[in-house]
């Protein structure tokens, strides 16, 4: 189990600027970041992985698609801009040294029609992810489809809808994600929901129900740990917090308040209810207190 930050906190341009806070992170336990690679070159974020194996952080990056290039255009000049889309998000994510991709990589956010998603955008869909898992195998990198909640997306915010396009997508390099915050919104029972999917999720978002600090809201984190654990899950565990840094993205989140006062202690409190939670629940487990 890795447990990472996700780095859009910080903005969506992640440099050498960044580097105190990177340290910082790896002093305070973290194990990898997940970068956010909205803009820029491959050689640019090359330099940027340097960094991070010099500091020691492991490295999964935070994707997504612009309406421009959106997989499931009904026209296909801007599904073949998808495609090129996402492989630059390969390409920079190889040259970072990089795991995985995680996100909303099937649509843009923010972005609908006003109706559920069509037999053709459902296809489209399929044929771009298994397009880009095919793409991404070669470097090594994972693909992690992120299903988000209803008022921000349309083609996948449930587990159900997630899993029945992997099964469709059915590539080995091609997974999906559960976030705690969008399972909050759109799971009737999220803890039980993740242990009905657990084989097909490759990678985990710890995500309060208000995006703020974990564990300061309601989402049940001990349940939460306890099925990571009867599932012997041993992927990332990364914490998502947004602010108002990406103008774009807040609006998009509808992030309009600052959810945490102070970023370091964000940070500190975060990996300190992961680590505790995590060992509360194998505890909870080895006693038998938690089926297996």
């Amino acid at each position: 189990m890795k447990v990472a930050f996700n780095l859009l906190v910080l903005g969506a341009e992640i440099t050498a600027d960044h580097a105190p806070v990177l340290e910082r992170l790896k002093a305070l336990g973290y194990d990898g970041v997940e970068v956010p690679v909205f803009t820029g070159d491959v050689q640019r974020y090359a330099a940027l992985g340097a960094l991070l194996r010099d500091i020691g952080l492991s490295v999964a990056t935070a994707g997504t698609v612009p309406p421009q290039a959106n997989p499931i255009s009904s026209d296909p000049a801007v599904r073949a801009r998808a495609r090129d889309h996402h492989s630059w998000l390969v390409d920079c994510t190889h040259a970072m040294g990089g795991e995985i991709i995680a996100g909303p990589v099937h649509s843009p956010v923010g972005h609908f029609t006003g109706l559920a998603p069509t037999s053709d955008e459902l296809a489209w869909c399929v044929e771009a992810m298994r397009s880009l898992a095919e793409y991404a195998a070669p470097a090594g990198v994972r693909i992690s489809a992120e299903a988000v909640n209803r008022f921000e997306c349309y083609v996948m915010s449930t587990m159900a809808e997630a899993s029945a396009i992997y099964r469709r997508v059915d590539h080995p390099n091609y997974g999906y994600m559960f976030d705690t915050f969008h399972a909050n919104i759109e799971e009737k029972h999220p803890v039980a929901t993740y242990e009905v999917y657990h084989r097909e999720i490759n990678h985990y978002h710890i995500s309060e129900n208000d995006r703020g600090v974990p564990g300061t809201g309601h989402v049940p984190f001990p349940a939460h740990f306890d099925a990571l654990r009867r599932c012997r899950y041993d992927g990332w565990l990364t914490v998502e917090a947004f602010g108002r840094s990406v103008p774009e993205l807040a609006g998009a989140t509808r992030v309009w308040r600052d959810l945490f006062e102070d970023r370091d202690r964000l940070f500190l409190d975060s990996i300190g209810m992961i680590r505790r939670e995590w060992q509360a629940a194998g505890e909870r487990l080895a006693a038998g207190t938690v089926v297996a």
